[in-house]
């Protein structure tokens, strides 16, 4: 039978989360082999060196640069205060007196002769990591971090921003076709996963934001919706640090697309269940994908062995190319010999069964494929 391989996209019900969570800096694991964590459960933290705030001393109290270390009245590795006096200088008995003090607050951390000056670094930034999804440590890396892995249902989407969040699943449509407004987010959406159908609204997202909604996942929302919310044109960089207090997640892409009965099918039998949430997206070399994680209860089991990556007949696809954007079809042929297209150009091409009954003929550049 012919196949080819090509990038996909999981669209699964019993499918396997591996997260590997590490810290930026070297620091401490809390948990141990074989510990079952919560998705919010902190795994391992340290933290990040403080800013370093430079001080001219010998220019402030008019010394020589040489001269600074014996009039310093704070020491390297002394504590001190913003406004707190770090060097003082007399002369001519008692007559000429000048001080230095120290505009934040921090840790004294080198005086240089050479320089006159002294370096002040700020209080490090606590970081904690959390698991990130409900699962079991699997692996420990000795001050680093873990991996954590969870049998589960994965939805990946085609586009995201914001970070992880973590919240039961709210379904707030009636089908996958409906646009989610404003009116459909209420308090009950407080720290909820709100899913959508077709579209979401600008209006429906600074509601969610205002009740503290942890995360929207919707079918598709305007190109120019996004950049008011986040204030700047999206570019092709990575997304998932954006700072608007809620994370959303695009399954189809922008405009209003239905999302797939498949991905809403998969959201919807688990309404009120908790899901991992993360918007960080990459379209270019080392594909990241926003996503959608509901950890199954412990001991679930994951039947079969997943066909990652294997086009072939009978699997299902996502046409990402016009005049078929957004569609879900189902591989009929993939014909060996390169098939000339409308641009002339001879390519390699897949024959798919649309969900209306229509076969069409594309490139395989334009497909992407479901993982199920």
């Amino acid at each position: 039978m012919a196949h080819a391989y090509t990038p996909g996209l999981k669209v699964t019900e019993r499918g396997w989360a591996r997260k590997e969570r590490r810290l930026p800096l070297p620091g401490q694991v809390h948990v141990e082999l074989g510990q079952a964590v919560r998705a919010l459960e902190v795994v391992a933290s340290t933290q990040l060196p403080g800013a370093v705030t430079m001080v001219n001393v010998a220019a402030e109290m008019n010394v020589g640069p040489e001269e600074v270390p014996k009039w310093m009245v704070k020491q390297p590795g002394e504590v001190v205060t913003a406004g707190e006096m770090i060097a003082e200088a007399r002369a001519f008995f008692g007559l000429m007196h000048s001080i230095c003090r120290s505009p934040v607050d921090g840790v004294i951390e080198a005086v240089s002769p050479v320089t006159g000056q002294v370096a002040i670094r700020g209080a490090p930034t606590p970081v904690e990591l959390t698991a990130y999804i409900d699962g079991t440590v699997t692996q420990v890396y000795p001050g680093e971090g873990v991996v954590v892995e969870t049998p589960c249902a994965m939805v990946q989407g085609i586009f995201g921003f914001g970070g992880e969040a973590y919240g039961p699943l709210r379904i707030a449509v009636d089908s996958q076709h409906d646009v989610l407004d404003a009116d459909a987010v209420d308090e009950n959406c407080r720290g909820a996963v709100v899913v959508g159908g077709a579209l979401v609204t600008l209006a429906a997202v600074r509601r969610a934001i205002e009740v503290g909604a942890a995360a929207v996942v919707v079918g598709g929302m305007e190109d120019t919706d996004v950049d008011a919310l986040l204030g700047y044109p999206i570019g092709v960089a990575i997304t998932g640090h954006e700072r608007v207090g809620i994370t959303v997640v695009l399954t189809e892409g922008f405009g209003r697309i239905p999302m797939a009965d498949r991905t809403f099918g998969i959201l919807a039998a688990r309404n009120g269940r908790p899901a991992s949430v993360n918007g960080a997206t990459q379209i270019r070399a080392g594909v990241v994908r926003p996503e959608v994680v509901i950890a199954e209860p412990t001991g679930a089991q994951v039947e079969g062995t997943p066909r990652e990556g294997r086009l072939e007949a009978g699997r299902a696809v996502r046409l990402i190319r016009d005049p078929y954007f957004g569609a879900i079809a189902t591989v009929v042929e993939l014909p060996a010999e390169p098939t000339q297209i409308e641009t002339e150009a001879r390519v390699r091409v897949v024959r798919v069964l649309l969900g209306d009954g229509r076969e069409v003929v594309v490139p395989r550049a334009n497909v992407e494929l479901i993982e199920e």
